[in-house]
C-alpha cells in the first residue's frame, strides 16, 4: 500500500484576529485557494493550538483552508486563560468565525479534542456542515478520563512515563489525579504552574505515538505550549467539558446520521482508545468504509493515520 504524503508546504494568504467576547480574541489564518471549498481544521487539546504543518492535509488548489487557535491557545489571547472558556463558547466562536469569513457552510476536520468540538458544533449547526473528517475520537466520558489520567489504564502500558506524571502529586488518592493537577495548574506560583504543565503535557506527548521518536515530547517542552495545553485541558476535563451528562454528546450525534463522515482511528491509540470511536460509528450508522482503523497510536502525523486523513480530504471533494 502506497502511503499518501502531506501536500507541500504553503503560506497563508490571510491572517487575522477576531474578537469573540469582551475578554477573548482569536487568531485565524487562511491558506490554499481563496475561491476554494472551505474546510476548517480543529486542533486538539483543548489548548494545543495550530501549526503550519496542519495546512498540509488539504489540496491547496481545491480547498480554502482555515485554521484558528481556540480560546487561550496558540496565538489567541489572553494566553492559557480558562475564564469564559467552555465547549459552548468554542461552538459559538466557530459560528462567529464562519460568519466573519462570509461562509454559508464549511467542511470540518478535527482529531482528538478536535473531534469532540466538531461533533459538538455539528449537532448545534448541522445546516452549516458539509461533512466531517474525524480522527482519534474523544467524548470525555468518565471512563475515558479515568483510563488516561488515573491508575489502572494507560499507566499499565507506560509505567515509566506514569511515574513522571505522578511524581508531581505524591500521596494523592486514586481517582483524584485530575483535581490534584488542577490545584497546581491554578497556583499563584508561576513556577509551580509551569512545572505541573510540563509534566501533564509530557504524559500526553510520550503516549501519543505507537513508536515514540521523541518529536512530540520535545515539542511539548515549549513552556508557552505546555502551559496553555495543560491548564485548558485540565479545566475542561475536570468539568466534563461542560456538557449536562456523561452520554449527552453520544445521544446528540444521532441527529447527524446521513451527514458525510469519515473516522480514522488508530488501533493502538492509548490516549483515545478505539472503544469510543466504535460507539460513535454505531451512533452515526457508519459503514466499514467510513470507519478506517489503522495500525497506529494517537498522533495525526503517524504515517498510517496521516495517509488515511489525506485520502479522506481527497475523497470528500465529491461532496461539494
Amino acid at each position: 500500500m502506497t502511503l499518501n504524503e502531506l501536500f507541500p508546504k504553503m503560506e497563508t494568504f490571510d491572517e487575522g484576529r477576531l474578537r469573540v467576547s469582551d475578554f477573548h480574541e482569536l487568531y485565524y489564518e487562511q491558506s490554499g485557494n481563496p475561491e476554494g471549498k472551505p474546510i476548517v481544521f480543529l486542533h486538539g487539546g483543548p489548548g494545543s493550538g495550530t501549526k503550519p504543518t496542519y495546512r498540509r492535509f488539504f489540496d491547496p488548489e481545491f480547498y480554502r483552508i482555515i485554521l484558528f487557535d481556540q480560546r487561550g491557545a496558540g496565538k489567541s489571547t489572553p494566553h492559557a486563560d480558562i475564564s469564559e472558556n467552555t465547549t459552548q463558547d468554542l461552538v459559538s466562536d466557530m459560528e462567529k468565525l464562519r460568519a466573519h469569513l462570509g461562509l454559508d457552510e464549511w467542511m470540518i476536520f478535527g482529531g482528538s479534542w478536535g473531534s469532540t468540538l466538531a461533533l459538538s458544533y455539528a449537532t448545534s449547526h448541522t445546516d452549516r456542515v458539509k461533512g466531517l473528517i474525524l480522527r482519534g475520537i474523544f467524548l470525555c466520558g468518565k471512563k475515558e478520563i479515568a483510563w488516561y489520567y488515573e491508575e489502572g489504564g494507560a499507566d499499565m502500558i507506560f509505567p515509566e512515563e506514569w511515574e513522571r506524571y505522578k511524581a508531581q502529586i505524591p500521596g494523592v488518592e486514586p481517582g483524584n489525579m485530575v483535581e490534584a493537577y488542577h490545584r497546581l495548574l491554578t497556583s499563584n506560583d508561576q513556577d509551580v504552574q509551569l512545572t505541573a504543565a510540563l509534566a501533564w503535557s509530557r504524559w500526553e506527548a510520550a503516549t501519543s505515538k505507537l513508536e515514540d521518536d521523541g518529536s512530540l515530547t520535545s515539542n511539548f517542552e515549549d513552556p508557552h505550549l505546555a502551559l496553555s495545553f495543560a491548564r485548558i485541558e485540565n479545566h475542561y476535563f475536570r468539568n466534563g467539558i461542560f456538557l449536562p451528562s456523561d452520554d449527552y454528546l453520544l445521544r446528540e450525534i444521532v441527529k447527524l446520521q446521513g451527514l458525510p463522515t469519515r473516522i480514522v482511528q488508530g488501533r493502538y491509540d492509548m490516549v483515545c482508545p478505539i472503544g469510543t470511536a466504535w460507539k460513535v460509528k454505531k451512533a452515526l450508522n457508519l459503514s466499514d468504509q467510513e470507519f478506517r482503523v489503522v495500525t497506529a497510536g494517537h498522533s495525526a502525523l503517524e504515517p498510517a493515520i496521516r495517509s488515511e486523513l489525506v485520502q479522506a480530504t481527497q475523497d470528500f471533494k465529491e461532496y461539494w
